[in-house]
C-alpha cells in the first residue's frame, strides 16, 4: 500500500514510521517461536500474512507533494491515501495542498491531520471536496487509529477503481449490444424491404399487394382490385431483349402509379402482371377508374432508342370490406375477369361477374361433402419427415391431411382447407387431424409430430384448453407436439397471440411459425412471441439458385432466426445443392422431397424406428406433392 505523508515536523514523520512499521519488525522472534511451537515450523512463515504492508512516500512541504502526486500519476502508479498536516510554513499551508492535490487526482483520499483549527471541515471540502473523500485525524495520534484509516481508505480506493472498471466494461457491452441491435434492426429492414419489394420497379410485391389486400378485405366500404396485364410484352422481349422488356415494364409500373386512384396500392405481382387496389364509390366510377389507367398505359414509349406501342388489359372485382371476402379468392376472380378481358380482344376492362367462374358450384359441391367426410372414412394424414441440419437425424414429423372422394377423386388441400375454414367446417376437420396425428405419434420412438392450425382455429374460444384435453387423452407429452400456425394468425390479434402463445409454451408444446416471409412481421412482433422455430416458405427454398432476392431472404431468416435462439426448418428442399446452401447458411433442420415425400403412417413408423435419413431417397419421378 502506498501511502503519502506530508508534514513539516520529522517528528511526526518518525512517528508515521513507527506506526506503520511492518509487524513482524517489532517481535518477530517471540512469533515465530510460539507458531513453531502451536502449529509447526511451516506456521511461522504465516504469521503476518494477513498484516498489510505499506510503502510510504514522505515530504516536507506542500509543493513537494503535489510533484509527487504527479510523478505517481505519470508513471500509472497513484496514490490511494495522502496524510496532509494543516500548518507547513514558509510553503504553502495544507488547504492549498489538498486544493491542488485533488485538482491533479479526483480519487485520491484525502486525511488532513492537525491538532488547530485554522480551518473548518467545511472550508477544506470545498477546495479539496468531495466530502466522502476527505477524513480528518487530531494530533496526537493513536497508531491503530492512523493505520486503521490508511487500511481502510486504501481498500475502499482500491475497491472504487475496480467499480469504475466493471462499469466501464458494462457500458461497453452496453453499447456494443446497442450496435448490434442497431445492425440486426437494420438488417431486418432490408430483408422486408427484399421480401415485400419488387427489385426491378421497387414497386410492393405479390407478398406485400397481398397483405394490403387482407387488410382493406376486413374493413368496411367497397374497394376495388384490379389485375392488369400488358398487351404484346411477350414480343418485346422476344425482338428487343429482355433488357428493353425490363425497360418497359419500369415505364409501364410508373404510368399505373401516376394515373391510379389517389392512395392506390400499385404493386408488380410477377412478370407483366400488375395489381392496383383501390377505395371505390361505386362499381362504375372503379371501372372508370380502370378504363384511366389503361388509357394512360396505351402511349407510345422509348425503349432503348425504340419505339415501343404501350397496352393493357384490365380484369377487376368491386368488392364491400363487410363481405368478409378471401384476398385470394378476390385476386382469382380479377384474374378470370383479365382472362376475359384478353379473350375480348385486349386494350380492356372487364368486370367480374359469377358467370366467369364455373368453380363457384364445384366449391359449394366440396363444401357439402367435406361435412360427411369424417364421418365417410374419405380422410386420411401422410407425414413428412423434419430432418436436422448435420446428422439427418429425424427429428419429426409434419402431419399433412389427404382426402379421397369418389366422386371428385384426390382433392388437394390447398383447394378444401380454404373452403373448410371459411365454411367453418375447419374445427370439425381440425379435430379429426390433431386425434389421428396423436394417435399415430404413440408408435413412434421419440420423434415428434408437427400439426397445422388455421387461424381461425387459433382464434377458437379455449383453443388452448381444447389442445390440452387432447393432448392428456392421448397420454401424449405436450413436449412432442409442435403446433404451426401462421403470421395470418398471430397478426390479426397480436396481444391475444401473445399470450395464447406463453400459455402453450408453458405448458410444454414446441410452437412453430410456418411460411415465415411470406408475410410482414416485425422483428419486434417475432421477438414477443414464444415461438421455437420459423418455418422457410417453400417458395424461397425453390428460387434460391436462380433469383438474388430468395437467397438474400433465406439468408437473412436464418440469421434472425439464430440471433433469437430459434430453429430454423427449410421448407421444400429438393436438390442437392439446396441442402448444401442451406447447411452453410446455418439452418437447423430441413424438409422436403430430397429426403422423403410425405408418406403413410405405416412407412412413417419405418422411418420412425430408421431414425437417420443419411442416405435420403430422392423424390421418385412423377410423384405428386
Amino acid at each position: 500500500m502506498r501511502i503519502l505523508i506530508v508534514d513539516d515536523e520529522p517528528a511526526m514523520h518518525a512517528s508515521y514510521a513507527r506506526s506503520f512499521a511492518p509487524v513482524r519488525a517489532k517481535n518477530a522472534g517471540a512469533l515465530d517461536a510460539m507458531a513453531a511451537a502451536l502449529f509447526g515450523d511451516d506456521a511461522a512463515d504465516d504469521v503476518e500474512s494477513d498484516a498489510p504492508t505499506f510503502t510510504l512516500t514522505r515530504c516536507d512541504q506542500g509543493l513537494d507533494a503535489v510533484a509527487e502526486v504527479e510523478r505517481a500519476l505519470a508513471e500509472g502508479a497513484p496514490f490511494p491515501v495522502a496524510f496532509i498536516d494543516i500548518r507547513m510554513p514558509p510553503g504553502i499551508d495544507g488547504r492549498e495542498t489538498a486544493r491542488r492535490i485533488r485538482a491533479l487526482d479526483p480519487d485520491i483520499n484525502l486525511v488532513i491531520v492537525t491538532g488547530y483549527s485554522d480551518f473548518s471541515p467545511l472550508e477544506i471540502a470545498k477546495v479539496a471536496g468531495p466530502t466522502d473523500k476527505i477524513f480528518y485525524i487530531a494530533k496526537p495520534f493513536e497508531v491503530s487509529e492512523i493505520v486503521q484509516t490508511a487500511t481502510a481508505l486504501t481498500h475502499r480506493w482500491q475497491a472504487d477503481r475496480e467499480l469504475r472498471a466493471a462499469r466501464e466494461t458494462l457500458a461497453a457491452q452496453v453499447k456494443q449490444l446497442e450496435e448490434q441491435g442497431l445492425e440486426l434492426a437494420a438488417n431486418e429492414s432490408r430483408a422486408l424491404h427484399l421480401a415485400t419489394h419488387d427489385s426491378l420497379t421497387e414497386a410492393p410485391n405479390r407478398l406485400a399487394f397481398l397483405r394490403a389486400l387482407g387488410e382493406r378485405a376486413r374493413k368496411p366500404g367497397l374497394f376495388g382490385t384490379a389485375m392488369l396485364d400488358l398487351d404484346r410484352f411477350k414480343l418485346v422481349n422476344d425482338t428487343l431483349g429482355h433488357l428493353a422488356g425490363d425497360a418497359l415494364i419500369r415505364e409501364m409500373c410508373a404510368k399505373l402509379q401516376q394515373s391510379s386512384p389517389e392512395g392506390a396500392v400499385v404493386a408488380r405481382l410477377g412478370g407483366d402482371e400488375f395489381g392496383v387496389l383501390f377505395d371505390t364509390a361505386g362499381q362504375e366510377a372503379a371501372v372508370m377508374a380502370c378504363e384511366r389507367m389503361i388509357a394512360a398505359c396505351s402511349v407510345t414509349f422509348s425503349v432503348l432508342g425504340n419505339s415501343v406501342r404501350g397496352g393493357a388489359s384490365c380484369g377487376l372485382v368491386a368488392v364491400d370490406g363487410r363481405d368478409d371476402r378471401d384476398p385470394l379468392d378476390i385476386v382469382r376472380r380479377a384474374d378470370l375477369a383479365l382472362n376475359d378481358a384478353k379473350r375480348s380482344g385486349r386494350g380492356v376492362v372487364r368486370l367480374f361477374d359469377d358467370s366467369m367462374d364455373d368453380s363457384i358450384r364445384f366449391r359449394r359441391d366440396v363444401e357439402d361433402r367435406l361435412s360427411q367426410a369424417v364421418q365417410r372414412e374419405e380422410l386420411s394424414l401422410a407425414y413428412q419427415p423434419i430432418v436436422s441440419r448435420d446428422g439427418l437425424e429425424i427429428d419429426g414429423f409434419e402431419a399433412l391431411v389427404r382426402w379421397n372422394t369418389n366422386e371428385f377423386g384426390l382433392i388437394s388441400p390447398d383447394t378444401f382447407i380454404p373452403i373448410a375454414e371459411e365454411s367453418n367446417l375447419i374445427h370439425e376437420l381440425g379435430d379429426w387431424i390433431l386425434g389421428a396425428a396423436l394417435k399415430e405419434l404413440q408408435h413412434w420412438p421419440g420423434q415428434y409430430v408437427s400439426v397445422n392450425f388455421s387461424p381461425r382455429q387459433f382464434r377458437r374460444h379455449n383453443f388452448v384448453g381444447h389442445v390440452m384435453e387432447s393432448v392428456q387423452r392421448a397420454g401424449v407429452s405436450p413436449g412432442r407436439v409442435q403446433i404451426e400456425i401462421t403470421e395470418t394468425a398471430i397478426f390479426d390479434d397480436a396481444e391475444r397471440a401473445a399470450e395464447t402463445l406463453y400459455k402453450l409454451r408453458q405448458m410444454g408444446f414446441r410452437i412453430a411459425l410456418d411460411d415465415f416471409g411470406t408475410g410482414y412481421s416485425s422483428l419486434y412482433n417475432i421477438r414477443k412471441f414464444a415461438l421455437d422455430c420459423l418455418k422457410i416458405d417453400r417458395s424461397f427454398i425453390d428460387g434460391m439458385g436462380r433469383e438474388r432476392e430468395s437467397a438474400a431472404i433465406v439468408h437473412s431468416i436464418i440469421h434472425l432466426g439464430r440471433a433469437l435462439g430459434l430453429g430454423v426448418v427449410a421448407e421444400g428442399v429438393e436438390t442437392e445443392a439446396q441442402v448444401q446452401a442451406l447447411r452453410v447458411a446455418g439452418a437447423s433442420h430441413m424438409q422436403g422431397y430430397y429426403f422423403s415425400q410425405a408418406v403413410p403412417p405405416e412407412r412413417a413408423r419405418a422411418l420412425a424406428e430408421q431414425r437417420s435419413m443419411a442416405t435420403p431417397p430422392l423424390m421418385a419421378s412423377g410423384a405428386t406433392r
